[in-house]
């Protein structure tokens, strides 16, 4: 079964809304049976440096063996945005029938096709074949440096691949390449170079040859991602690290049981100092007093900027339902390593569908707070994230464009993602305003709020917002630091993240720590007589995105070999977008959190 999104490069001839239906077959893990003497396909995808993994070309730009007429498979969405442009190879590969040293073509290379190979062997570059949706890995040649003096600097080609394939029954259960006992043909500079081309012209004569040989495995179709998973061709940066997750929870538990006890016994203490008997509500409450009490007349006094403080907290609610849903979906195994690009299909799946959960969050809340703009509370909140996704994407895809990479969209691909907004997700979240306003009901404030706002005392400078934000982002930040490295290792380097069940801790540790700091810093706000607490608790918890932010340029320049403009850009670009999305997510977390927390404590005075 082939789940297709269009023949790349070339164009997509199909229509927009087989596209729609045909992403559906994203989670298809139908396995392919064969029979012994069945043609294998094995499809040759792209090449790039080592060390910048989203620097992708197709593997038909090198000067290598190519038929006459270049036929591209069809392909899903995710692959198209993994930067996937399979197409059929010369290799001719039968189930099950071994191949010794079989000649694949022989190429007369010019002066300049041995430059260009020398250019991509000297940048490491790897290739990437694809063989019943297995990826094959392997480097196009080989550099090696020697000595000092005299140096020596010796680049040659691989022309001899062996291809060992592991089978169970009818079905191809692994695949990979070797160059073990394969002697690469040098490409040296200078004239009169032997085996090489001159600086005065010339030609090189190459011939590329390969075997097949098969294994029999005793692993079942259902388990083979258990095989490449313990396959790697790449160095290993992911290990298993539960102690380190262990540690960050008893650290983390800590914290939030002492936040918690303190903050319920100097509760307790101001429950006790402030119900008192008196006649009336909580408008007749002592005035001499000072504290969270004094303040119960300007408390809940809506703040400035009402729509973008909505937008904020749809959009953020929109993000902790999308990456719930993600998680969950993994951890049910809807995204094993044999489905390309199956988790980028389905975030943008979910992100038209859950965008009738931001505009029900934002038009609701907007309604609440008296708000009469509902239409532009809409628009707002449907542009406050994909606004900005969108002018990244394009730097980032022009980029990519520019540089002849596959990382760059089609045009047929941009229509599908365009035409998922406009027609799923902006009328989503439309209806999802609609109903949100329809169905909200009054604003649940304790206390009345008065004409007169009350003024507002000097605060010491640790009461101030950039002091609050550097600590209720920088706690949250530490509860997923150690995470974050293994997921950036996988997202901007080649491995694959299986731990899913351990990212649903550290999620849900983020979460925790995010709300009950949010509560501690709102108390403390409250305590100096300083109501402005509305975008103060989306700040303080949401500045977690600044830390990351930061942290990505650390990882950047220590922890990657990352470089050149393709590369960097689309790092620091779709990096600022995830730090955007953690600051969405995480303070709406803690604006709901410090909204709970207040109406609890001003509706547990007593009233008589």
């Amino acid at each position: 079964m082939q789940c297709g999104i269009g023949h790349l490069p070339g164009g997509c001839q199909r229509t927009m809304g087989l596209h729609c239906v045909l992403i559906l077959c994203l989670f298809s893990g139908w396995a392919v049976g064969y029979k012994q003497g069945d043609n294998v396909t094995l499809y040759v995808n792209k090449v790039g440096p080592y060390h910048n993994p989203q620097e992708t070309y197709h593997y038909y730009t090198l000067p290598v063996c190519r038929p006459e007429k270049v036929h591209h498979k069809s392909l899903s969405l995710g692959e198209v945005l993994d930067g996937d442009r399979m197409a059929e190879s010369l290799y001719y590969i039968r189930f099950r029938e071994n191949v010794e040293k079989k000649t694949l073509c022989t190429l007369t290379l010019s002066e300049k096709q041995v430059d260009e190979l020398r250019e991509a062997i000297e940048e490491l570059f790897y290739f990437e074949f694809v063989l019943d949706d297995i990826p094959i890995l392997g480097f196009v040649g080989y550099i090696e440096e020697s000595g000092f003096l005299p140096h020596r600097h010796k680049v040659g080609l691989w022309t001899h691949l062996d291809f060992n394939i592991e089978y169970n029954g009818d079905t191809v259960i692994f695949a990979n390449v070797s160059v073990k006992d394969v002697k690469p043909v040098p490409l040296e500079e200078g004239a009169g170079a032997v085996g090489g081309v001159g600086v005065g012209g010339g030609s090189l004569v190459v011939t590329h040859t390969y075997s097949v040989r098969w294994f029999e495995s005793p692993l079942p179709h259902s388990r083979r991602a258990e095989r490449l998973r313990d396959y790697s061709f790449f160095p290993k940066t992911l290990e298993i690290h539960w102690l380190s997750i262990i540690n960050s929870l008893v650290l983390v538990v800590l914290l939030l049981g002492f936040v918690i006890i303190i903050l319920m016994r100097v509760l307790k203490n101001d429950f006790a100092r402030y119900n008192v008997e008196e006649e009336g509500g909580c408008d007749d409450l002592d005035q001499g007093d000072n504290g969270w009490k004094i303040i119960h007349t300007d408390v809940f006094r809506f703040p400035p900027y009402k729509s973008l403080l909505c937008a904020v907290l749809g959009v953020g609610a929109q993000f902790l339902t999308l990456a719930t849903g993600i998680i969950f979906m993994a951890l049910l195994g809807m995204f094993n390593v044999h489905r390309h690009g199956a988790i980028n299909s389905a975030a943008i799946v979910l992100y038209a569908l859950t965008s009738c959960v931001s505009g029900y969050v934002s038009c609701s809340f907007y309604t609440q707070l008296n708000g009469q703009r509902w239409v532009w509370n809409i628009i707002l909140t449907s542009s406050l994230f994909s606004a900005p996704l969108f002018l990244t994407w394009s730097v980032v895809n022009s980029i990519h464009w520019w540089s002849g990479s596959t990382q760059a969209l089609p045009a047929t691909t941009v229509l599908l993602i365009l035409g998922a907004w406009v027609l799923v997700g902006f009328p989503l979240t439309v209806i999802g305003g609609i109903v949100g306003k329809n169905r909200a009901g009054s604003f649940q404030a304790p206390c009345r709020t008065r004409n007169i706002a009350r003024q507002i005392p000097s605060q010491p400078w640790y009461k101030h917002t950039a002091v609050h934000m550097a600590i209720g982002g920088f706690l949250p930040f530490s509860a997923i630091s150690v995470e974050l490295y293994y997921i950036f290792a996988t997202v901007w380097g080649r491995e694959h993240y299986t731990l899913y069940g351990i990212l649903l801790c550290v999620f849900a540790i983020l979460l925790s720590v995010g709300a009950c700091i949010s509560v501690a810093l709102t108390y403390f706000l409250l305590s100096g007589e300083d109501y402005r607490w509305w975008w103060r608790s989306v700040l303080s918890t949401g500045s977690t995105g600044l830390f990351i932010f930061v942290y990505s340029v650390f990882y950047y320049r220590n922890r990657s070999s990352m470089s050149g403009l393709v590369q960097s850009t689309e790092f620091f670009g779709y990096s600022l977008l995830t730090a955007l999305v953690f600051s969405l997510m995480l303070g709406s977390v803690s604006f709901w959190a410090s909204l709970a927390f207040i109406r609890y404590i001003y509706r547990s005075l007593k009233m008589d």
